[in-house]
This record gives structure tokens, C-alpha cells and sequence, in this order.
């Protein structure tokens, strides 16, 4: 799986998952990669940076010391708590109800739950669309 950041001719910036580049290119040249935000077809790859790993903790903070984090976090955790208040939770039946969800078997909601990596790769290769919440610090203490 790879991720891509990925921007619209009106703006949009957003982030999709893909099985590898290629399935990105082939998407895109079939016309079927378009903006999450207005459903433009005109999208391309933002740049980015590239992942790091390390080997001595296995984790590292991106976020230290920067002068946004604190900001980045609040807007991180009222995300969270907006879909956490406004969605149902399906535990880990998430990718069953999604699927159910996208191939219109039960009415459109909004949904959150666990899923194994294998689930999630295998949503993003059945194109249905999907975004991790994020986990905040606090959270593992």
C-alpha cells in the first residue's frame, strides 16, 4: 500500500491509499481518481516527504518543538471528537459495515471502528473510501 497526497485543479488537498504506484496510474489514466472534497477529475500527487524509519525506538515525533503543534493537536482532537460524537461506533466489524455501507446493502452513515491492516488494504483495493482517525498522545499514556 501506498499513500499519496493528492490536490484537485479547485484547491483540494486530500490523502488516498493505493495497492502500489502503478494502481495510482492506471486509476488516474481511467479517469476513476477524483477529489474527495468536490469530485473533481482533475487530480494530481502533492509532493511529499519521504517516511523515515527508525531503528532505535522504532517511533519518532514529528511534531516537537514546532511551533504549531499545540494548534495541530487541538484541530487533531476536535476532528476525533466530532466524528466520535456524530458517527456510530461498529467496533470491529468496521471494513464488514463498510462494505455494506458502500455497496448500498444498509443506509449511508457515518461509521468508526477497528480494522486489521489486511482489512484496510484490502477496502482501499475495493475503492472504498476511508480515512484513519487520528491517535493522539494522550491517548497511550
Amino acid at each position: 500500500m501506498i499513500q499519496y497526497s493528492l490536490h484537485c485543479s479547485k484547491g483540494h488537498t486530500y490523502d488516498a491509499w493505493f495497492r502500489n504506484a502503478a494502481a495510482f496510474d492506471e486509476q488516474q489514466a481511467r479517469g476513476i481518481v477524483t477529489c474527495a472534497v468536490c469530485g473533481d477529475a482533475e487530480v494530481g500527487k502533492a509532493p511529499m516527504a519521504p517516511a523515515v524509519a527508525r531503528t532505535d525506538s522504532g517511533k519518532i515525533s514529528l511534531s516537537s518543538g514546532h511551533p504549531d503543534a499545540v494548534k495541530f493537536r487541538e484541530l487533531l482532537r476536535a476532528y476525533r471528537q466530532k466524528v466520535t460524537s456524530e458517527a456510530d461506533y461498529v467496533g470491529d466489524r468496521f471494513a464488514e459495515e463498510a462494505r455494506k455501507i458502500h455497496f448500498e446493502e444498509v443506509e449511508a452513515r457515518g461509521i468508526y471502528g477497528e480494522a486489521t491492516r489486511d482489512e484496510a488494504v484490502a477496502l482501499a483495493e475495493e475503492g472504498i473510501a476511508f480515512m484513519a482517525l487520528p491517535d493522539l498522545p494522550e491517548e497511550h499514556n
